[in-house]
């Protein structure tokens, strides 16, 4: 990474005094008496008097010369370069460094507290013991809540599967006849016996699903371990659950484990798959989610004035952006950095993976990653060639907050466009739409905004990278399931093995330093802090004040780690200085999206098992997507 480059970064803070000169361009203007709606409907986008237009074209102007492209970071697309758009980096870095100041003092204490009780471990010895871990520790970083069934039923097959519909759900996909082929064989009779059906007749009938992790065979290891599993899963016939059917290593021996196998084998097989799976999450995220994002939003920001109202959701989105590739260049990535310490892959490794993700994997596909897209084109919703999911956790909660945010952003869109002519009409709109097929380089971004629907896809996919993407993989996800011990660590700590017959899946696992550290860096992106109570009403009057480049109202707020914040999903739009921008549909879109939101929250927080000891068919309780407690932005 580029040391001088992070220097010029904390340096330009000392310029964020003297940027006042230029503020008159390029923050929001402030509202008046006789100026309930500052921007009404379309005709103050569209048909603008001379002098707003000039002023607006001035400060499109000084963004373009002071906010430009410059080289990544640390992987993947252009990343801020210029005053302002150093400024803007040094702005959400100074955020960033308040808000995790609490966590950093939670995990602390944590991870003192799990150290001291080394004598309650007895020595890691089993399976069991690793989740001693977490007996009466690690509270402070957790978000509220108990670990319901992740403690218990973790070696139960019916929760390895699941997870791949919950908590991790971007690598598998259904295969489909006549399309994909079989990637590996099964014995008729040992399929049969697991299945009721041979390998090709789930094939045939559409019940076989896959993933696929061989592409990390051949990265740079640290001094630990991992296959590069792919996997079969599989609907069986008879009680349509979904199950894993086989894991094969492609390392070691190329061994083919079934749930037939020893228990420990077998065990240990999930285990390693699960290895290649966190590390594929992990770099996914970052690219699907952060980078993305980032590169759209640096093309809506030299092309949109900030007295677009398009402008102003995307600053609420985009809270802190910014801030996370000079955190990854310089924990994650680097030479002894945490992936170092961690992973059975380099530092170095981890950025190279992420940006061939984004850029050549279809992580940073922008319309093809769209919600239910994604979901189609991978077979997990409305499968023409086979039968439905009959649990699908992460979509029954995704869908929840995807299509109250698609509602709120087609309100908002209807309330400034008359017609689709008029988004066609709106020269900032298409001036984006160029920028990011242009100079942005932003994959799969739509060719012309010309359509409300086009427009209103776009805004909705952003706030779903931003909450529902982000953190169903990250965030609170990783210290309550994803990186929860014993089934989950971020790398194996034995080679992988080379023939069946395994003793003790516990000799794979980390010693109890490497624990606590996946621990403490997995509460290091937890927010347990972020609840939402006493939020203002979305209609309450603004307090309006000049900020520096570029406008971000989030930023005007005092940021609370008390029970008054108000960074919840629930609140994504609750912030009176941009509603004070807006009209009052849109203000009121904003209260409805908000009811919406606390009645999903009281739908996920009241979960419990049913008779069956399930929720959502699942063995363990799944909460990453609480409206009320997960963030609306997407930086932790």
């Amino acid at each position: 990474m580029d040391f001088r480059h992070l220097l010029s970064i904390h340096s330009v803070v000392l310029l964020l005094l003297h940027l006042s000169v230029v503020t008159c361009l390029v923050v929001p203007r402030q509202t008046t008496d006789d100026d309930d709606d500052l921007t009404k409907a379309s005709q103050d986008i569209l048909d603008l008097n001379a002098l707003d237009e000039l002023i607006r074209s001035a400060g499109i102007t000084t963004k373009q010369l002071g906010f430009n492209y410059g080289s990544p970071l640390a992987g993947g697309p252009s990343y801020p370069t210029g005053l302002l758009g150093l400024a803007r980096i040094a702005t959400d870095l100074l955020s960033l460094q308040l808000d995790i100041a609490p966590q950093l003092v939670n995990v602390a204490l944590d991870d003192t507290a799990a150290a001291l009780a080394v004598g309650e471990y007895d020595g890691l010895e089993t399976l069991e013991d690793y989740t001693k871990l977490y007996d009466g520790q690690w509270e402070n970083s957790m978000p509220s809540g108990s670990f319901d069934g992740v403690l218990t039923n973790y070696t139960d097959d019916l929760f390895f599967s699941m997870e791949r519909l919950a908590n991790s759900p971007y690598a598998v996909r259904r295969l489909e006849p006549g399309v994909d082929s079989l990637a590996f064989q099964l014995d008729e009779s040992l399929a049969t016996n697991l299945t009721n059906l041979t390998l090709q007749e789930l094939f045939d009938a559409g019940r076989l699903f896959y993933a696929d992790y061989r592409d990390q065979k051949d990265l740079q290891p640290t001094a630990r371990y991992s296959a590069a599993c792919d996997a079969y899963f599989y609907m069986h016939p008879d009680s349509e659950d979904f199950l894993p059917l086989a894991i094969r290593t492609n390392s070691g021996g190329n061994l083919i484990y079934t749930p037939a196998d020893d228990s420990e084998d077998w065990t240990l097989a999930k285990i390693m798959y699960n290895v290649c799976d966190i590390w594929f999450a992990q770099w996914d995220h970052l690219a699907r989610t952060h980078e993305t994002s980032h590169i759209a939003y640096m093309a809506a920001i030299r092309t949109q004035s900030e007295e677009h109202p398009v402008m102003a959701i995307l600053n609420r989105l985009m809270f802190e952006v910014f801030a996370i590739q000079p955190l990854a260049a310089v924990v994650l990535f680097p030479v002894a950095g945490a992936v170092d310490q961690l992973f059975a892959y380099t530092g170095p490794e981890a950025q190279k993976y992420t940006t061939n993700l984004y850029a050549n994997g279809g992580s940073g596909r922008f319309q093809a990653n769209y919600f239910k897209q994604d979901l189609k084109a991978r077979g997990l919703l409305d499968a023409s060639f086979g039968p439905a999911l009959k649990d699908f956790p992460f979509y029954e909660d995704a869908s929840a907050i995807n299509s109250a945010i698609a509602d709120f952003m087609a309100s908002f869109v209807d309330s400034y466009y008359d017609s689709d002519d008029q988004v066609a009409g709106d020269n900032e709109l298409q001036n984006w739409a160029d920028e990011a097929n242009g100079p942005a380089s932003v994959l799969d971004f739509p060719s012309e905004i010309s359509s409300k629907g086009t427009l209103t896809e776009i805004l909705t996919h952003f706030a779903h990278l931003a909450s529902i993407s982000h953190h169903t993989v990250n965030t609170n996800e990783l210290l309550r399931v994803s990186t929860t011990l014993p089934m989950h660590p971020d790398a194996l700590h034995a080679p992988v093995p080379v023939e069946k017959g395994v003793e003790n899946a516990a000799d794979y696992l980390p010693p109890l330093d490497k624990a606590i550290l996946q621990n403490t860096i997995g509460g290091l992106f937890a927010r347990p802090d972020l609840v939402n109570v006493s939020s203002p009403s979305p209609q309450s009057p603004p307090n309006l004040s000049p900020t520096p480049f570029p406008a971000n109202s989030s930023a005007n707020l005092p940021i609370s780690f008390s029970s008054q914040t108000d960074r919840t999903i629930t609140n994504m739009f609750a912030d009176d200085n941009m509603l004070a921008r807006m009209n009052e549909q849109t203000r009121q879109a904003a209260s409805e999206f908000r009811s919406a939101m606390q009645a999903q929250s009281a739908k996920v927080s009241g979960r419990t098992f049913d008779a069956d000891g399930l929720s959502q068919g699942m063995p363990f309780i799944w909460r990453a997507l609480d409206p009320e407690r997960a963030p609306y932005s997407l930086t932790t």
